[in-house]
């Protein structure tokens, strides 16, 4: 035996080894060399099983909880709370639910299961991840990272505005309770902006962002908000600096506090005057909804961003998973705890919205009661149009609509003259807002009314803060782990540089003009870039690897084979939705014009504007720079103008197979102790075969077999296959060695063998 062989310079360990590329590729168990009788040094009855190893070097998480709160705290995002009722109450109430739970089913659980797989699988980030399953489309990965930045620059800023606000809260009365006074001199009037609007708007828009009238004018930095950006920021980093050892912390707390807050707020809202007519006006069907195609396509990008598919945040926290960890248990519970945790927003929001309505439908008929009274006194209106039993010191809003109905019917030609409103609730109620107008000003009003309401106001914005922090670590999270596992760079130096980098470039964000650049970015950066790459992720895993074979590798992961459900959505149904929902994206932007809702100060109200041609250039520049790397990756390398990403493997991922190889000489160099030449004695134990396609098919016609050709094989295959051997030479005589005798006149090795 060599001296320098692997026998020789090490023992044989029971220690679980990982399992080799080579042996993924020829879809063989690896030998079972330990329990066979060419078991030459190692322990009797031990057998070594081949899989990705667990003490690699990689960080693991400390718990199942704390993987599943991070996956829970980055699916659950401010979406949730400002989005999900929003699109409830545009799109029928309770019927929008319908479309949304069947997308939820066919598109949202099975492609949060394959992200979810693969990171497990592969165990790298969402570059390594797609370099590993199809080098030619790994331009996927940089595609994720790319959208990552984008939302992380405009979703930090939000998480800023939640700080401001946080502190402001902090003192009694509110500051955006009231409208501010003017002095001048002796004179005391009213801010004229805020009493056009009302004090939440005006605090939002004058005091907060001090927004200008177009997004043309910058108007310079916004020093309140540009140092709660630098809060945001510093949070964050303090939240990611270590990798998971340090956000799985945070997890604990970010996670688990909103949905406090949520049952604070369901208990409280539902004690308040108006929140079961919220509540009932949420759940009312409008069956009719349901058959326009705009609701389904809303319900699609919904169930799509809720889960935080294709950002990378879902790949990277799954790769720090153990091998056999049950991912689709994982993808099921995430997916439901999403689901009913923006049912409970939902509650929450119109439980409050409600209460809202009726303060505005009765302030309403206070006002419209007292014109109506000046029109009896100065005898525009006659007294016999105003029932007996009405009193107008306690005007209720039957009896107004009831004198109302009156007055519109006798005055019918001059009643426009009148300017009387219908005060009626369900117009109050079908208001919608969403985003920012949701959160920064009808939840904010509504919680004026509050007994005791600075406590309600430091907790909702105490809460959005926390959302915000765990979406942000998962998308971090989709930042860094890409270019750990690619790059040996230093994690906290890394992390920092990135937070320092975002911050400046977040400066656009937190200029007097900045709200409207987060709406840009909002509409265009993300929306359609991330759904070409999901459905390429999709389309790789399910057409280029197979949907077979990845079934068969989940089998080996799991212990068990996943319904057979996952494979008609992954091969046919997934991807059918996602082209329809690109399609649709697509025309959406085509047919609406390009604009933003600019505030104008001197009407006190929103005004929709179209972008100019330079703001338009940059709305379809950042299309493109996140859509850039997929066909540039695909040139590059289907020319060999790029490393295939082979040479890039991570530190542990390099152990792990230098640890096959290694394994794999210790078997034939066991195998030429016997006589034999290297590979030509079959393992004792059969091979297993994996299941490639329906009975009768040769696995070696498979389309999707991983030939050096294909598109799978071309990356890892080339890092541990060894040269080529030589010409074969023609065999020299037997000589009276023992090197070439037959088996059955060998005599007895020095070594005892193990029976």
């Amino acid at each position: 035996m060599r001296k320098n062989s692997k026998v020789t310079q090490r023992e044989h360990t029971s220690e679980h080894v990982t399992e080799s590329v080579a042996d993924l590729l020829a879809h063989e168990a690896p030998l079972d060399y330990k329990n066979s009788s060419l078991n030459v040094g190692g322990v009797p009855g031990k057998k070594i099983v081949l899989e990705p190893p667990e003490n690699d070097g990689r960080p693991a998480w400390n718990s199942k909880l704390q993987y599943i709160l991070a996956q829970v705290g980055f699916s659950v995002g401010l979406g949730n709370v400002w989005r999900f009722p929003y699109l409830c109450q545009k799109n029928g109430g309770g019927a929008y639910l319908v479309p949304y739970f069947i997308l939820l089913i066919l598109i949202g659980v099975p492609l949060f299961f394959l992200e979810l797989a693969v990171g497990q699988k592969i165990r790298r980030g969402s570059i390594g991840v797609w370099n590993y399953v199809c080098p030619q489309l790994g331009g996927i990965g940089v595609s994720s990272l790319m959208v990552c930045g984008f939302v992380g620059l405009y979703y930090n800023v939000i998480i800023g505005w939640s700080i401001f606000y946080f502190f402001q809260s902090f003192q009694y009365p509110l500051p955006w309770a009231e409208c501010p006074i003017r002095r001048n001199g002796s004179l005391a009037i009213v801010e004229p902006e805020c009493e056009k609007s009302s004090a939440t708007t005006y605090f939002w828009y004058r005091q907060t962002l001090n927004t200008t009238s177009t997004i043309a004018d910058s108007g310079g930095l916004n020093v309140k908000m540009t140092l709660s950006l630098l809060v945001a920021w510093i949070i964050v980093c303090l939240a990611v600096i270590r990798g998971i050892a340090s956000s799985g912390k945070v997890m604990y707390f970010s996670s688990l506090f909103p949905y406090v807050v949520l049952f604070c707020f369901l208990v409280r809202g539902l004690l308040l005057k108006g929140a079961v007519d919220g509540i009932a006006h949420m759940f009312t069907p409008k069956l009719e909804k349901m058959l326009e195609p705009q609701v389904w396509r809303e319900a699609a990008t919904q169930v799509f961003f809720a889960l935080g598919l294709g950002f990378g945040g879902v790949i990277a926290f799954s790769s720090y998973n153990k091998i056999d960890n049950n991912c689709h248990f994982d993808a099921v519970l995430v997916s439901f705890i999403n689901f009913v945790t923006s049912i409970l927003a939902t509650l929450v929001v119109f439980a409050v919205l409600g209460f809202k309505a009726n303060l505005m439908n009765e302030k309403c008929v206070m006002e419209n009661g007292e014109k109506i009274l000046g029109y009896l006194n100065s005898n525009v209106l006659s007294h016999d149009l105003i029932p007996p039993h009405v009193n107008f010191s306690q005007l209720s809003t039957v009896d107004y609509a009831e004198i109302y109905a009156v007055i519109k019917t006798v005055k019918e030609g001059s009643f426009a003259e009148l300017s009387l409103d219908p005060c009626v609730l369900e117009d109050e109620l079908n208001k919608s807002v969403q985003g920012t107008g949701l959160a920064f000003i009808a939840f904010t009003e509504a919680m004026t009314h509050f007994p005791a309401s600075p406590f309600w106001s430091v907790m909702f914005f105490f809460m959005l803060i926390n959302l915000g922090l765990g979406s942000m670590i998962g998308t971090m999270t989709g930042i860094t782990t890409p270019v750990l596992d690619t790059y040996k760079v230093q994690k906290e130096l890394f992390t920092v540089c990135c937070c320092i980098i975002a911050f400046f470039c977040g400066l656009l964000f937190v200029q007097r003009s900045g709200n409207y650049f987060v709406t840009m970015f909002d509409d265009y950066s993300a929306g359609l870039p991330l759904t070409v790459v999901v459905i390429l992720e999709n389309v790789s895993v399910a057409w280029i690897y197979g949907t077979k074979r990845f079934m068969q590798d989940l089998e080996d992961m799991l212990g068990f084979r996943p319904h057979a459900f996952y494979f008609y959505m992954w091969k046919y149904v997934s991807p059918c939705c996602l082209i329809v929902l690109i399609t649709a994206t697509v025309i959406e932007m085509a047919i609406s014009p390009p604009g933003y809702n600019a505030w104008v100060e001197e009407l006190a109200q929103e005004r929709f504007q179209s972008y100019p041609p330079w703001a338009l250039a940059m709305c379809f520049s950042l299309i493109v720079v996140a859509m850039l790397p997929l066909p540039v990756v695909f040139i590059a390398r289907y020319f060999n103008l790029m490393s295939d990403g082979s040479n890039k493997l991570s530190v542990s991922y390099r152990k792990s197979m230098m640890k096959d190889i290694s394994n794999l000489e210790e078997v034939d160099e066991a195998r030429s102790i016997l006589c034999k030449n290297p590979g030509e004695t079959p393992s004792p134990k059969p091979p297993s075969q994996a299941y490639l396609g329906p009975p009768g098919t040769n696995p070696l016609e498979n389309p999707n077999s991983l030939s050096p050709n294909s598109c799978y094989g071309t990356s890892y295959q080339n890092a541990i296959s060894p040269p080529p051997p030589p010409p074969l030479s023609p065999p020299p005589p037997l000589s009276p060695s023992h090197d070439h005798c037959p088996s059955s006149s060998c005599p007895s090795p020095s070594l005892t063998l193990d029976p």
